[in-house]
């Protein structure tokens, strides 16, 4: 399987990082490129990389790459928290589309941060060179997802969901109680491939190697968001979104059927795809999900 690894600059005023990309497949092959963008924030690209899958069956070639202060991109631990704003990811990656040169010809396809990321980015960049997106198991706005998720949490024992609350009001979330409260309850509602998939733990890891993205933009706490995306809202600009669009989820996730409504119902062009379990369908129902994917990309 042809791949190739780099590093192309990304400038920010009068500073210059570097963005690290993956391409699988050829690029001069004559086949649209799917551009794959990682959840979190904070977390890398590694999680996705069975996403390989979509050249293995199709031949479609598949870029990777870490937002930066992520994985193998400039980390930037001194930066203040409004310096990371969803503005700046959709400027990253609109630099790595050009350095590419695929700017008028690719397909996006975002994970959970990654697909807010992308259908904010679609919406209001509206780039021209984009044929399709897909949008995998995100929320429209950050209080659906919030919503969702606490009420999964009411759901648990009484004495677990004030354990797991408490710790968030005092600011305890790095304690052992917590933090194995928290697995318990992501491995119904995140993932349920257990043991989960190595990839799936270093991408974890790579968020506790380096907070920063995650703390601004999101804050420590599960169920209580203090950063930035806390107000964040895509829904009065889904109509805006022009291209074929592929939304997808699960019945025990975060992004469940009412909290994706906004993006069926407002979204001109759109096909639903609903997996049988929780928030990563790449590692719980693998051959379906790709199936959906290619099926959804090869069309045109």
């Amino acid at each position: 399987m042809s791949s190739t690894t780099g590093t192309v600059d990304f400038k920010v005023g009068d500073e210059t990082y570097q963005t690290w990309y993956n391409i699988v497949g050829d690029l001069k092959s004559g086949k649209r490129p799917l551009v794959t963008l990682h959840g979190g924030p904070g977390m890398s690209h590694i999680y996705m990389i069975s996403h390989t899958e979509i050249y293995s069956l199709y031949g479609i070639p598949v870029i990777f790459y870490d937002q930066l202060g992520i994985g193998k991109s400039t980390h930037l631990r001194d930066k203040p928290a409004e310096f990371w704003t969803p503005e700046l990811f959709m400027d990253q990656l609109d630099d790595l589309l050009v350095q590419l040169g695929i700017e008028s010809d690719f397909d996006l396809l975002g994970h959970s941060w990654g697909g807010m990321l992308a259908a904010d980015y679609v919406a209001q960049r509206q780039p021209p060179g984009l044929h399709r997106l897909v949008i995998s198991s995100s929320p429209p706005s950050e209080q659906l997802w919030e919503e969702s998720m606490l009420g999964y949490l009411e759901n648990f024992p009484a004495e677990f969901k004030e354990m797991v609350l408490k710790h968030e009001r005092e600011g305890t979330v790095s304690s052992t109680e917590y933090q194995a409260a928290i697995q318990v309850f992501m491995n119904k509602h995140t993932c349920q491939t257990i043991p989960w998939p190595e990839e799936l733990i270093a991408a974890f890891a790579s968020v506790e190697e380096d907070p920063t993205v995650s703390n601004a933009m999101l804050g420590p706490a599960q169920f209580n968001a203090t950063g930035s995306l806390r107000t964040w809202s895509v829904i009065d600009r889904i109509h805006r979104i022009s291209c074929p669009t592929l939304v997808t989820n699960g019945p025990e996730e975060g992004a469940q059927d009412y909290v994706i409504a906004p993006f069926i119902e407002k979204l001109p062009k759109v096909k639903w795809v609903r997996f049988a379990k929780s928030h990563i369908a790449f590692f719980e129902d693998r051959d379906y999900y790709f199936k959906a994917i290619g099926d959804f990309l090869k069309v045109d």
